[in-house]
């Protein structure tokens, strides 16, 4: 009788198991443990290949369902926008226009319906969380922060741009959070002419 031969690799032959292929959920799973690790270990520490062996699976296969560890977080945090695309609006154009381009691409994400519906949950969340505080922190500033702090080549980029963080986020939480009026029911476009030259003095004043 001849022997029957085996297929079993290494980890079926140490008794460890091997990674799972993809199933029907599996990039629910693999946003689900990008989550905890994003939650975990934050922005900057976190790996495709931490998020693979959290959900069990191949890192090729995050990569299959996720070109980049960005797109994995915009994903995971259920963001309205890609964090990625508003630098790149903000950053194309003329300089003395940069204020005016940023009040324009915020107020736009939150004006529309699902992105402000989003942007509620992600404040709240951020307020009630240290954890969503910190991978917000971390993600937003790598994506969007840095970016346009390049651009700019001056010393106190940063500073300068985070005071510009204050403005934005100021604003969203009168006018969409706590309702105060008269901000809550201003036109959009009176919004951005007020708020365009604040942001262009932080910016380039």
């Amino acid at each position: 009788m001849t022997a029957r031969r085996t297929t079993e690799g290494p980890a079926a032959r140490s008794g460890r198991p091997g990674r799972r292929p993809g199933g029907p959920d599996t990039r629910g799973e693999i946003i689900g443990a990008a989550r905890k690790s994003f939650a975990d270990k934050g922005f900057t520490a976190t790996s495709i290949r931490a998020v693979a062996r959290e959900a069990g699976v191949d890192a090729a296969l995050v990569h299959h369902y996720f070109d980049s560890k960005d797109e994995l977080f915009i994903e995971a945090m259920s963001l309205s926008v890609d964090p990625r695309q508003v630098a790149a609006t903000v950053i194309d154009g003329p300089r003395d226009e940069i204020g005016r381009r940023i009040a324009t691409v915020f107020l736009g994400v939150w004006e529309s319906p699902d992105g402000q519906q989003r942007m509620r949950a992600i404040f709240r969340s951020i307020a009630g969380s240290d954890e969503v505080a910190r991978v917000m922190r971390e993600g937003i500033t790598q994506l969007i922060l840095q970016p346009v702090s390049k651009v700019l080549d001056v010393p106190d980029a940063a500073l300068r741009v985070s005071l510009v963080a204050t403005q934005l986020i100021g604003l969203a939480m009168v006018r969409y959070l706590i309702e105060l009026e008269p901000v809550a029911s201003a036109d959009i476009q009176t919004l951005i002419d007020r708020l365009a030259p604040v942001l262009q003095h932080h910016l380039t004043g």
